[in-house]
């Protein structure tokens, strides 16, 4: 049995990316190639690796054995150039980022920005996902480092507080509600909403809130960014959930108010969280250590 670096990356990206094709070019192969590749590895093994069907692949019992050896030996190949790195001109490590809505938009550019200048020749794989599905990434050695709502599960990871991220209600500045502190999501669910495109991890968990309160919220718009959230509540459009820290930014150019959601759910912190620390590759840890020491 031989199978190169290529052949084991080029598995590993095919399930990750849920089909042959993104799965090429993710380790910038051609189509043709990549499937002579995986067919020629369960040649090899004389068993399917992979189960295909209409909407893409999925691993089998072995694909599965063949998947959690082939990242333990690239996270061992990452882990020496990384080490190494610092004697060869050539070499650059990388760290996959995961984090929620919140942290990428409110928390991350100053402190990613300062580790990128810091380490020139470390790059980082950036991607925002839902913290449930963070901490279920992380658990399947599919991320270096998560940043998530203390929300979650975060049962098996080792985790550091990183930001306090408490949920507001903006109303705009004019509404009866904008002279209350604080306030519950059952008193306000029978309002119309402004709320965020389908999709962003933020909006699903307030959805996912309101529905455990029995309710469905009404949302007259739905747009891509919280900026602009608080513009619509600014407007009139309706009300909006939002980090504390937008609504404080934002009330500094809008005519909006911000207060404080009193359900649990609402009051948190951001988590980093990694598998085991003293495992992080070493571009990884840097990584670790420059997210917990940044102001």
């Amino acid at each position: 049995m031989r199978f190169d670096l290529t052949d084991l990356r080029l598995f590993r990206n095919v399930v990750e990316a849920g089909t042959i094709t993104g799965g090429a070019e993710r380790t910038h192969m051609t189509l043709a190639s990549a499937s002579e590749r995986v067919r020629g590895m369960e040649a090899e093994l004389g068993v399917a690796l992979l189960l295909r069907d209409p909407r893409g692949v999925a691993p089998t019992e072995a694909g599965r054995t063949l998947l959690h050896h082939a990242r333990a030996v690239l996270l061992q190949m990452e882990r020496m150039h990384s080490e190494l790195g610092e004697y060869g001109a050539g070499l650059k490590g990388h760290v996959r980022l995961l984090c929620n809505t919140s942290a990428l938009t409110e928390h991350l550019h100053e402190a990613l920005s300062g580790f990128l200048a810091l380490y020139p020749r470390i790059s980082v794989d950036l991607e925002e996902r839902a913290s449930h599905d963070i901490v279920e990434a992380l658990r399947s050695e599919l991320g270096d480092i998560g940043i998530v709502s203390d929300a979650v599960d975060l049962a098996g990871l080792e985790t550091f507080v990183f930001r306090e991220d408490h949920l507001v209600l903006v109303v705009p500045r004019g509404d009866a509600l904008a002279r209350r502190r604080r306030a519950a999501l059952r008193e306000v669910a029978g309002r119309e909403f402004v709320g965020l495109t389908g999709g962003s991890p933020l909006q699903e968990l307030v959805s996912h809130n309101a529905k455990r309160l029995g309710r469905r919220l009404a949302y007259r718009v739905r747009v891509r960014n919280l900026e602009a959230v608080c513009r619509m509540v600014e407007q009139g459009v309706g009300v909006g959930i939002v980090p504390q820290t937008v609504a404080a930014r934002c009330a500094r150019s809008m005519k909006i108010a911000g207060i404080a959601l009193t359900d649990d759910w609402a009051v948190r912190n951001l988590m980093v969280c990694v598998r085991r620390r003293q495992d992080l590759p070493s571009n990884a840890q840097l990584m670790l250590r420059h997210l917990l020491a940044a102001p």
